[in-house]
């Protein structure tokens, strides 16, 4: 009889990629079945060592049209050398949500089944139920159920041969991102805020504390912008947030994520510790979680706002610009704000050779809506506008 054991990840330790890593130490792995809605890079780097032993006996379908589902998560496991299969049910209201993942040893097999997809979430940061069972391939009761499972996926490409695509050549993919059906995790969809808040609205709720830690991916350096196709924001002191209609503008704009902050501090959100404390009004455009081969003290003038137009400032070795940011707390969206960045230009001084930041975000008239002890210890977001790179979104979550 089948061993069992329940997971529900993020209320308790045990989390899944734990679990599906267990499941590969099944002695003389003979067949492997993954089969996941959504696929990520990120997800799949968290079982690639245990994917890459075995590859030639791992079958992986996966579905896509899902807005999900990206291209370089297929490549990961493509250039893992794995049987590749997209599952594409041509449309976006149909979609392949099955999750399991089976692996098949000569006398035992083991199967993870539940909610959690391919994806660091997934795996590790959600709040996922799955279970764990353990199969005896000797007890015939055991085995039927195995090879039902098998059987299931085998035929698959026989049965829905234009909808369980075999990935042969890397270039297919290239053709369903074009095509729209994977998405390039490179360019991300906006935050999408149901509503819009007031500098003095309460949202009380804390973000939930789990049993288990987060995983956060390193971010790749932005690529310098396309040409600006608009006028930088107008300069100016205490410029008032502008009033978000009721579906914010960013609906529907495509975005790339050009940085990430590590937990917020009580300095990043200008909050004072204490009475008479010093309030610097800004932030930091720091490490964060950029990889750590990209250099941040040049990163973001000549790469995040290099569309912008900068101009010296009274103060040596300084430059300034103005950029128009779109705020969005916890899915809230406040409107948007004329913000001044600064840069220090000089590479001789303490802060450079001690690799500190360079580039300084003010919050300015954004300062009421962000300096607030509920926002600590959360994470700030930085996207860039494709379309438009002199326009960014602020997300804290």
């Amino acid at each position: 009889m089948a061993k069992k054991e329940f997971i529900l990840q993020g209320f308790t330790t045990r989390t899944h990629v734990a679990a599906v890593r267990e499941i590969f130490d099944v002695p003389k792995i003979e067949r492997v079945v993954l089969s996941v809605a959504f696929v990520t890079e990120s997800g799949v780097d968290l079982l690639a060592e245990q994917i890459a032993g075995c590859a030639s006996h791992v079958a992986v379908f996966a579905g896509i049209r899902n807005d999900i589902t990206s291209r370089q998560g297929l490549a990961r496991l493509h250039g893992l050398g794995v049987n590749l299969y997209a599952v594409d049910t041509g449309s976006r209201n149909v979609l392949f949500h099955p999750k399991l993942y089976l692996v098949r040893g000569q006398n035992r097999a083991r199967l993870v089944i539940g909610s959690a997809n391919l994806t660091i979430g997934g795996l590790n940061n959600n709040i996922e139920a799955g279970m764990l069972l353990e199969f005896d391939l000797t007890d015939d009761k055991d085995k039927v159920v195995v090879d039902a499972i098998e059987e299931c996926f085998r035929v698959l490409p026989k049965e829905y041969p234009e909808h369980i695509l075999k990935i042969g050549a890397a270039k297919l993919l290239d053709e369903m991102q074009a095509s729209g059906r994977l998405v390039d995790e490179m360019a991300l969809l906006p935050p999408r805020p149901s509503t819009s808040a007031s500098s003095g609205s309460s949202d009380p709720v804390p973000r939930i504390t789990l049993k288990v830690r987060s995983i956060r991916k390193a971010l790749a350096a932005a690529k310098k912008a396309a040409p600006k196709i608009a006028k930088p924001a107008s300069k100016g002191k205490g410029v008032a947030a502008v009033k978000p209609p009721a579906a914010p503008a960013a609906v529907g704009v495509e975005l790339e994520l050009v940085w990430e902050s590590k937990p917020l501090t009580r300095r990043d959100l200008t909050i004072p510790t204490a009475s008479g404390t010093h309030q610097t009004g800004s932030i930091n455009l720091d490490k964060g979680l950029l990889d750590q081969a990209v250099d941040h003290r040049p990163y973001f003038r000549d790469n995040v706002f290099d569309s912008l137009e900068w101009n010296a400032t009274a103060r040596p070795n300084t430059e300034e610009t103005y950029a128009k940011f779109q705020l969005v707390l916890k899915g809230i969206s406040c409107g948007e704000f004329d913000l001044r960045i600064a840069h220090s230009t000089s590479t001789t001084s303490a802060s450079f050779l001690q690799n500190n930041a360079m580039t300084r975000l003010s919050w300015g008239p954004m300062r009421p809506y962000i300096a607030k002890p509920d926002l600590i210890d959360r994470t700030l977001a930085l996207y860039r506008d494709i379309a438009d790179p002199t326009r960014f979104i602020l997300e804290i979550d």
